[in-house]
């Protein structure tokens, strides 16, 4: 029987130059020259399905080896797969500053409270707050996310300890940074594995001291959940041991797209398209279909679980990705979507990186312009991967700020899934400067003209500096606005509150923390204030018969609207009221429909007052930085503080909630 033909490949076709000479030198260091197949019309179907075999076998061990190799720099760099820290000890770190978030953390955005902590409190409580975004009619949300946060009160709950609803909203604080640690430090271990174990320290320095991830780590907030999902993927992506970790990394970021955030499956592109090019110069395309179908396959799982549970609240068919995507992209052309709660310039999340990450962040954005340098210029490899697969990794951020910053609307939270991806890119770029600074080499470089002494006072002296501005912010948040968490508890002595009691909240509407602070059955009531907005209404508590638990889901809410029109059915008059939560900030005058009420004592007892940073007589730096209230402190630069009460009522006329009749 004769042989096929076949003809030696001309090794300079796989010498290439860029990213294709990079896996095709590899492929023929796997097997050397590669053979292909001219033809012979004297096979059998036999021998050519044998050769069809042995094709494919090759092509998985030249696979094999290539992704091997790949994960090696050309250089042979030796292997430092020590850590400086072990993944339990870091894991500490990670939980203990995310437990002082728990308990520390103002919340700073009212979107947290009144679309996820209220659907939760009335999940597990029978009441709360709604938004217009819960309505049947417009259904944006998914009831799957607050339902499984419910579930873990639900169960801590069953502990005494949890029978006060404050216990429990800390309880589900604490729950969600311990997720987050566990999310971080999956990160940091294949950081440290992969690309270099003093990067995996630097992640871990900028996570633990940056403002942006104290506040985000504990967040109830799907741009929160989203930012878990996004370690957890990339950690996949990184981790090549054993194969490829393709339809992990995808099914985590779709979990949490199809969770909380649809937007966040964006920052898969990156990835996806290193996995093309690897399969482009390996041959395996059946096996990355295989891998993607498997990672789709566990997402539309999900989405099915998603969807029988919308079905089951809202008691019609939604699709929570399709229908907040059409409000934010689609419904924007007409007049309605995200921008009719306002816009911002075009530098806000420069501003605002620049305030949650300070130095860091300016690092950050130096990764892809350091990493081209140390590739192509310095001609020595920054970690133990491929310049490719550092290429990779450093491209999310600049992706998502990018997409971002040239939406109109925009808000702090929105930039919460790339936090984890500003911290790398941070680490890099001071892995990389580390590197020249400490060298020892000769040469006429400039940074070879520094004394080596001088070269580590800069490089420590920048880490000091960017963890103490880092502490600076965290403690100055706290003391400045921690107050709405504080004012609350004098309501959970014994005998002081009673069944129907009202706490009423004007100008301060946004600041309050969620009815987790209010007794059973006191609830939250608004007084009408210069906003002229549309403001949450409440869960209906009628008793309806039929299928399903939760009426208060399917029920369509009357005054709800997504255009932002004011319903003034969402007020009640002030005689009402029988505690009511106001601030007294000198620098913000009072008014008719905004009196100071704190000092109104004929009609107001103070029962607690917390100190509030007064932001219009203070100071940009004692805005921005925690400043000593020391007397060596020039008064200009000192903070200037104002008060935040809680007060009650002398005279109350009672109300009776129509829902429960």
């Amino acid at each position: 029987m004769s042989r096929p033909a076949f003809r030696q490949l001309d090794s300079d076709r796989l010498k290439n130059t860029g990213v294709a000479g990079q896996y095709a030198d590899v492929r023929h260091r796997a097997t050397g020259p590669r053979q292909e197949y001219v033809g012979n019309p004297q096979m059998t179907q036999a021998e050519i399905q044998q050769q069809s075999n042995e094709e494919a076998k090759a092509g998985r061990e030249r696979s094999k080896f290539m992704r091997t190799e790949i994960f090696k720099n050309a250089e042979k760099r030796k292997d430092l797969t020590f850590m400086y820290f072990r993944p339990w000890q870091v894991f500490i770190g990670f939980l203990l500053v995310n437990s002082l978030a728990a308990i520390y953390s103002p919340i700073q955005d009212c979107d947290e409270v009144f679309n996820f902590w209220e659907p939760t409190h009335y999940l597990n409580h029978g009441y709360g707050f709604e938004t217009w975004e819960y309505s049947p009619e417009f259904a944006i949300r998914t009831w799957l996310y607050p339902g499984l946060h419910a579930i873990v009160i639900f169960f801590g709950r069953l502990g005494a300890f949890m029978a006060s609803k404050s216990f429990q909203f800390y309880f589900l604080r604490f729950v969600l940074g311990l997720l987050c640690a566990g999310c971080e430090t999956r990160l940091y271990t294949q950081i440290c594995r992969t690309l270099h174990a003093r990067i995996g320290l630097y992640f871990a320095l900028i996570t633990i001291t940056s403002p942006g991830m104290f506040h985000a780590s504990v967040a109830f907030l799907p741009s929160s959940f989203t930012m878990y999902t996004t370690m957890l993927a990339m950690a996949s992506f990184l981790d090549w041991r054993g194969g490829p970790n393709t339809a992990q990394g995808i099914f985590w970021f779709g979990f949490g797209s199809v969770l909380a955030w649809p937007f966040a499956g964006a920052l898969i592109a990156p990835f996806m398209l290193e996995e093309f090019i690897v399969v482009i110069y390996a041959g395996e395309w059946q096996d990355l279909g295989i891998r993607t179908l498997y990672g789709i396959t566990r997402i539309a799982l999900a989405m099915f679980v998603e969807f029988f549970v919308d079905l089951s609240f809202y008691r019609k068919y939604v699709c929570f990705p399709f229908n907040i995507v059409m409000y934010n992209v689609l419904a924007a052309t007409s007049g309605k979507g995200p921008n009719i709660f306002g816009t911002e310039p075009w530098h806000f999340y420069i501003r605002n990186l620049l305030i949650n990450f300070n130095l860091w962040f300016a690092l950050g954005l130096l990764a892809v312009p350091l990493l081209y340098y140390q590739e192509f210029v310095y001609k020595k490899p920054a970690t133990k991967s491929s310049y490719i697969r550092n290429f990779t990794f450093a491209i999310p951020m600049y992706m998502w700020f990018i997409i971002f910053t040239i939406q109109p609307h925009k808000e702090e939270r929105f930039m919460y899934p790339i936090y984890p991806a500003i911290a790398l890119n941070a680490a890099i770029a001071l892995h990389i400067s580390l590197i020249h600074l400490s060298s020892s080499g000769g040469g006429a470089s400039l940074i070879n003209l520094i004394p080596a002494k001088l070269r580590v006072l800069i490089a420590a002296g920048f880490t000091l500096t960017a963890v103490l501005l880092g502490a600076s912010r965290t403690l100055g948040v706290v003391q400045g606005y921690g107050a709405p968490l504080s004012v609350y508890k004098p309501l959970h002595q014994p005998g002081f509150t009673h069944a129907h009691d009202v706490v009423c909240l004007g100008k301060e509407w946004y600041r309050f923390p969620s009815s987790f602070h209010l007794p059973e059955g006191v609830k939250g009531k608004f007084v009408k204030s210069a906003f002229s907005g549309l403001l949450p209404g409440h869960f209906s508590e009628a008793h309806v018969g039929g299928f399903g638990l939760f009426p208060g889901a399917w029920l369509v809410p009357p005054g709800m609207n997504d255009e932002n029109r004011e319903d003034v059915g969402k007020y009640i008059q002030e005689d009402h009221c029988t505690f009511f939560v106001d601030s007294s900030l000198p620098g913000v005058p009072a008014s008719g429909i905004e009196p100071d009420r704190v000092h109104d004592t004929a009609t107001y007892e103070q029962i607690k007052c917390e100190p509030f940073l007064d932001t219009a007589r203070t100071s940009t730096i004692a805005r921005l930085l925690w400043v000593p209230d020391w007397e060596i402190i020039p008064p200009q630069y000192r903070r200037k503080w104002g008060k935040y009460c809680l007060l009650k009522r002398k005279n109350t006329v009672p109300i009776v909630d129509e829902d429960e009749d």
